[in-house]
């Protein structure tokens, strides 16, 4: 559209061309070319105002026109086109506010923080509990009509057989909400929430759930069940074993990739984005997590590869396969979590060690905030003769493995 389609003549103000009754082409020069808009100019209660009416490459002259002439009715009936224009602005944001499903706020939720999670199992198990229990009845409502008895309706038919998955099910259900009430799609107060308002209404979780702890291994059996471990070929066996070694957590060993390692130094660092406690946790290598490193090193592609690969491309190997070799082992009564209570007991029964060394070698936070504050070692040194020590028991094929010992279950965080 040409500049001389207008019947427009130069007004004082510079860069302005008049069409007539109030409607001018405004153009503008800057530092990135010439701009031209259409503007509205008008009076209304005794002030001067001025309304755009969009730009000059997408709105036509006609376009204008017929925008102008509404604008000059309204303006005829005492009516201020700009805040009209605002409040239909508004009420079409309210709307679109309205219509964000729930299911949009928890993919929304997701990708805003699954960043800073320690790992991609920790993804997957919000996406699969949400997906399961609140999607159904949440899912497609709009996130501004959930209300408390829509979240009783996910919530009371799991709160009591399955406990612990409802707890995490209501509290990620209220993060989404207040994440949804921050962002505009919701107001009020979080139904979700559990001090003050669900606590009423639900039975307490620990009145009602059972508690299950990580079985683990009585350290006496432990050099028996590790000659029979070392037997067990492929991956997992390896990653298993060198997870026992190093009283590592199960992701922690499953996902440690090359880099993390100084094998010439005996080093194994653990970045603190894979570490649970977020803190950077150095790992003292004994000769025999050295040698399964050896023995790994033929699956070895680059730096950023898995340690321990699995089977399909740039994955780690699962926690299901690692547990393959417990069945086979016939001891499905043992977890991979919990070989790290089996260290904490061999360490607070078989050795003088100080406990505060144990907990820096489980990389468990310091109890003491005072004493964490003041400690600005991790005891490195001590914890590589410590380390050493609990690979020469577990290795010793000569040690008390009475496979008649009591089976235990205690609990490891």
């Amino acid at each position: 559209m040409a500049l001389t389609a207008l019947s427009a003549r130069r007004i004082s103000e510079p860069g302005l061309y008049s069409d007539g009754g109030g409607l001018y082409l405004q153009v503008t020069a800057g530092k990135h070319g010439v701009t031209k808009s259409w503007l509205y100019r008008f009076a209304l209660n005794g002030h001067e105002r001025r309304m755009g009416l969009g730009s000059f490459d997408i709105v036509s002259l006609q376009e204008a026109r017929e925008k102008a002439h509404e604008a000059r009715r309204q303006c005829a009936n005492g009516v201020d086109p700009i805040e009209t224009r605002n409040a239909q602005q508004a009420a079409a944001k309210l709307a679109a506010a309205k219509a964000m499903t729930f299911d949009g706020c928890v993919r929304a939720y997701i990708a805003a923080h699954e960043a800073g999670w320690s790992n991609a199992h920790h993804r997957q198990q919000w996406s699969n509990s949400l997906a399961a229990y609140a999607a159904p009845i949440l899912g497609s409502l709009p996130v501004s009509q959930i209300d408390t008895g829509l979240v009783l309706k996910v919530l009371e038919p799991i709160w009591r057989n399955k406990t612990e998955t409802a707890q995490r099910v209501r509290s990620r259900i209220e993060l989404v909400l207040d994440w949804a009430t921050v962002r505009g799609y919701r107001s009020g107060e979080n139904p979700a929430r559990w001090r003050g308002h669900l606590k009423h209404l639900l039975a307490s979780p620990e009145r009602i759930k059972k508690v299950v702890h990580f079985s683990a291994l009585p350290h006496p059996e432990l050099p028996g069940f590790m000659a029979g471990l070392r037997k067990q070929e492929g991956t997992a066996a390896r990653c298993l074993e060198f997870a026992i070694l190093t009283a590592a957590r199960p992701s922690e060993a499953r996902e440690a990739r090359w880099s993390e390692f100084n094998l010439l130094d005996k080093i194994w660092t653990v970045p603190s984005e894979r570490m649970k406690g977020r803190r950077e946790h150095r790992v003292p290598l004994s000769d025999r997590a050295l040698a399964i490193l050896e023995k790994m090193q033929t699956h070895r592609q680059d730096d950023d590869s898995f340690v321990f690969p699995g089977e399909k491309a740039g994955k780690s190997v699962s926690n299901n396969a690692v547990l393959k070799p417990l069945q086979r082992m016939k001891r499905d009564d043992i977890t991979m979590h919990g070989f790290r209570s089996t260290f904490s007991d061999w360490a607070a029964e078989q050795t003088s060690y100080p406990n505060h060394i144990v907990e820096i070698a489980l990389a468990h936070s310091e109890g003491d905030k005072v004493a964490a504050a003041y400690r600005r070692t991790d005891l490195f040194a001590k914890r590589r003769r410590l380390m050493a020590e609990w690979a020469r028991y577990a290795t010793d094929a000569t040690a008390d493995s009475s496979a008649d010992s009591e089976r235990i279950v205690v609990s490891i965080r």
